[in-house]
């Protein structure tokens, strides 16, 4: 059988649009709430998402198989959806359970459209999106700071109107800080100078300034590897910051389509005990509000970056870590593209 024989230009098309094969975060859990129904958009699939009886996620093409009416706008019965138009009962596999507008339907028990496989996790719900060499979900890969008790932190999501690539490589660049956000709270130290170092790390690689330590935003893991992808980074606070140490950001990118994501970001701290509950307390009283102006910062600018923006680029010493996760981000698209098939959103 002959290779396929695969471009750059279709490599790197298919990881802007969002690279199958792994755990995306669709949702706050707050957001999916008992008996509705939520609609959520990801690498371009439309999606339906509810809670079955035993309370756990379910999700589903949002598409209904009798016309085509979104899922989205139905409602849930016994832990099923179903379509407000005809009221079609389809289960978390996609397989219709019930006809109620005519007994015995030839259609029940038939799977009509695409199930996704769900989790939840401290406080958020992940769909795994197939692909051509991965079809079958593999382990949900967690972070250690969502399953150790001596983290404690909150989740935001925002949506913002530019490719998860550029939202990534901007939390993967330490170097942006000092310059972006060097009116905040806690970035307005240390130096304006600098050279990056690119250094292996558990499950991807760890991209650090070399002349300064804990000063700024100094450093981020970015996970490529495994079920989940992800960049951790710590913040230094300021004494006034209260207790717990750094403040630990991890960024998950989900994108939406080509020209939009929905990031969601977790701000935690190390602490236990009543420094726990002072730090949550100076969190919403205080901090939370100047974290949003920073990542607004963020949003502003990337938004108003040009789409073909990459066509002109002149990138220098500080983009090591950029480089970095073009080329994995097309190696990986190059592996889904070779596989016999691919799947696709209907």
């Amino acid at each position: 059988m002959t290779a396929k024989v695969i471009s750059d230009v279709d490599a790197d098309a298919l990881a802007a649009r969002g690279l199958p094969g792994l755990w995306y975060v669709v949702a706050k859990s707050v957001q999916l709430r008992a008996r509705e129904v939520l609609g959520v958009r990801a690498l371009g699939r439309q999606l339906a998402l509810w809670r079955g009886e035993d309370g756990a996620p379910r999700c589903v093409e949002d598409f209904c198989p009798h016309r085509g009416a979104p899922l989205s706008r139905g409602v849930v019965i016994d832990g099923n959806v179903a379509c407000r138009y005809h009221g079609v009962m389809l289960d978390g596999t996609g397989t219709i359970v019930r006809v109620p507008a005519m007994p015995d339907c030839p259609l029940e028990g038939r799977q009509a459209i695409i199930g996704y496989a769900t989790a939840e996790a401290n406080g958020a719900v992940f769909v795994y999106i197939p692909s051509a060499d991965r079809p079958e979900p593999p382990p949900l890969d967690l972070p250690a700071e969502f399953t150790d008790p001596g983290w404690s932190g909150f989740l935001c999501s925002g949506l913002w109107n530019c490719n998860y690539q550029l939202a990534a490589e901007n939390t993967a660049d330490p170097m942006h800080g000092i310059y972006l956000h060097a009116d905040s709270f806690t970035l307005a130290y240390g130096g304006r100078e600098d050279l990056v170092r690119i250094d292996p790390a558990d499950r991807g690689f760890l991209i650090t300034r070399v002349a300064q330590t804990d000063q700024n935003f100094d450093w981020c893991h970015v996970v490529t590897e495994g079920s989940t992808n992800f960049i951790r980074l710590d913040i230094p606070y300021p004494m006034a910051g209260g207790p717990g140490g750094p403040f630990r950001v991890l960024g998950f990118m989900t994108p939406v389509d080509e020209h939009s994501t929905r990031i969601f970001f977790w701000r935690n701290r190390q602490v236990s005990g009543i420094a726990r509950e002072a730090w949550r307390f100076l969190f919403r009283g205080f901090f939370e509000a100047r974290h949003w102006e920073v990542l607004e910062q963020d949003r502003e600018m990337l938004e108003a970056v040009p789409h073909t923006a990459r066509e002109r680029e002149m990138l220098y010493q500080h983009d090591a870590g950029v480089v970095r996760l073009r080329r994995i981000w097309r190696e990986r698209a190059r592996q889904i593209l070779a596989a016999p098939t691919e799947l696709t959103p209907s």
